[in-house]
């Protein structure tokens, strides 16, 4: 996918990848439109990358179809979209409260499939575009004390996935990455922070590097760090094996 004089809505810009990722876009030639909830970040990263600030709270339903009709109109069409706004939450299943499961399915899975309905009929026409799935290894092996974020993330890995096949020779072309533990709010935001030596936290910008990369190079599916792909691996081929070592040295 051709970047420059591209336009890119980058979802959840206020902070970590998003952030970054709407940094690297513009660098690359994007006109970039950001989405957030907080007003004043999102004026600073407008002014930064000469972008279009949104506002808007995507676990309201309502907000996913304006959100997208406000891209169109700041901007007449939309070519990239970095699905990238995400919730989560931390701790026993039985305990987590129902509200906090219904943001987490409405932010993490049901936004992006809304704002994708909205905004790739323009895409088929034109017979150009790419959407940009920012999942997690979580959705990919399983972590305990995330399980309904863990969810989320495999049903948007499936969602990309099914895209990608319904959307062959489109021109339209799909992506989906998943990082690992990054250096990011996402875990104050949860309710628990980060407590492991190992791995350790890697910076949103090489996150976002990589993102932007897969978008020019239309890759379908990345890894960050790579040897992520090994844990996933070993589940694959040897669930058991897997299951014995996630349980011995797995964990938030």
């Amino acid at each position: 996918m051709r970047i420059r004089d591209s336009v890119a809505l980058v979802t959840g810009a206020s902070s970590g990848i998003g952030w970054a990722s709407a940094v690297r876009l513009a660098g690359a030639g994007a006109r970039v439109l950001v989405h957030g909830r907080d007003e004043g970040r999102l004026a600073a990263l407008a002014d930064l990358v000469d972008g279009v600030p949104l506002t808007g709270e995507l676990a309201d339903p309502g907000q996913v179809d304006r959100l997208a009709a406000a891209a169109l109109g700041a901007a007449g069409r939309v070519d990239i979209v970095v699905h990238n706004a995400g919730a989560g939450w931390a701790g026993p299943f039985d305990r987590m409260p129902e509200a906090d499961i219904g943001r987490l399915v409405a932010v993490n899975l049901a936004a992006p499939i809304g704002l994708t309905r909205a905004l790739l009929p323009g895409m088929r026409a034109r017979g150009e575009g790419h959407l940009m799935f920012v999942t997690s290894i979580a959705g990919r092996v399983g972590v305990a004390g995330e399980a309904v974020y863990a969810a989320t993330k495999a049903g948007l890995d499936a969602f990309a996935e099914s895209l990608r096949l319904e959307l062959r020779g489109s021109g339209v072309g799909v992506g989906a990455l998943a990082p690992g533990v990054v250096q990011t709010r996402f875990f104050e935001r949860r309710g628990q922070p980060y407590g492991r030596d190992h791995p350790r936290p890697i910076p949103a910008d090489r996150v976002a590097a990589a993102l932007v990369r897969a978008v020019a190079e239309g890759r379908d599916d990345g890894y960050v760090p790579g040897w992520l792909r090994l844990p996933v691996a070993v589940r694959g081929v040897a669930p058991g094996l897997y299951r014995r070592l996630a349980g011995r040295f797995g964990g938030s």
